[in-house]
């Protein structure tokens, strides 16, 4: 449960932060925040990344985001403007349109890429939060601190990716079955995809990926010469999501 008294202090100082110093925000760190900063739990990758081969991804499956969002209690809550995504799947037009050109091949722009938080290497969502609740590990996992989330919703308005999501409500009541093992979110809190962080700091792969029966994600540490992902982008043209923005995403499609 989050602690309401202490977060409304949080958003006084946050809002106050960021009307005088933004974005020199580093002075609001607590030392419990630089403790969860530098506890880096994930094992030993040096860079975390995902790679979607969107060709081995069948209409229709949703398999990953199910499984993703019954781990990580995501309400379900069908009125727009509401929803909480932290995975899901979109037209191709739409995850990619900047890549778009007559020439491509016409079954790939049917398709229906999975998106999620991009995990960026220059992550605008973190240069905006005024009171530390989004930061960068080490490993490149963007994650969140949702105690010291005010719900400014400035992290929103700066992820160009569209991977974040409100609870403008209650998200309890919306949720089928409540996963014992990982937090719910209240109202007034931004959430978003953390890598499985939690899994991976208990050795096993992100849920998406252990579901996808398909073989269409992989998840690896970039950093590592021979892992799986690293030999594919090798060895494959891959891209991502609008990299002219100088974000770095780290999650890569082929296809």
């Amino acid at each position: 449960m989050v602690d309401i008294n202490r977060r409304l202090l949080l958003k006084a100082a946050g809002i106050s932060a960021f009307g005088t110093i933004f974005p020199s925000v580093g002075y609001l760190i607590s030392a419990h925040a630089q403790e969860v900063i530098s506890k880096n739990t994930a094992p030993s990758a040096k860079r975390w990344a995902m790679l979607m081969d969107i060709s081995k991804c069948p209409a229709g499956c949703r398999d990953c985001i199910d499984a993703c969002h019954g781990i990580h209690n995501v309400p379900l809550i069908n009125e727009p403007g509401q929803e909480i995504r932290w995975i899901q799947k979109v037209p191709f037009s739409n995850a990619f349109p900047s890549q778009e050109n007559p020439y491509s091949d016409i079954s790939l722009k049917k398709r229906e890429p999975v998106i999620m938080c991009n995990h960026c290497s220059n992550p605008p969502c973190v240069r905006v939060c005024p009171t530390q609740a989004t930061f960068k590990r080490k490993d490149g996992i963007v994650m969140m601190d949702y105690h010291r989330c005010i719900g400014c919703r400035f992290c929103i308005a700066a992820c160009p990716y569209g991977a974040r999501s409100m609870n403008f409500r209650n998200p309890r009541p919306y949720i089928g079955s409540i996963n014992p093992d990982f937090p719910t979110r209240t109202k007034g809190v931004v959430e978003k995809c953390n890598f499985c962080e939690e899994r991976l700091a208990v050795g096993l792969p992100p849920a998406c990926v252990a579901a996808c029966r398909h073989k269409a994600l992989i998840f690896g540490d970039l950093l590592a010469g021979e892992s799986e992902i690293r030999t594919i982008l090798r060895n494959n043209n891959a891209f991502r999501r609008r990299p002219e923005l100088g974000t770095e995403p780290h999650v890569f499609y082929t296809g």
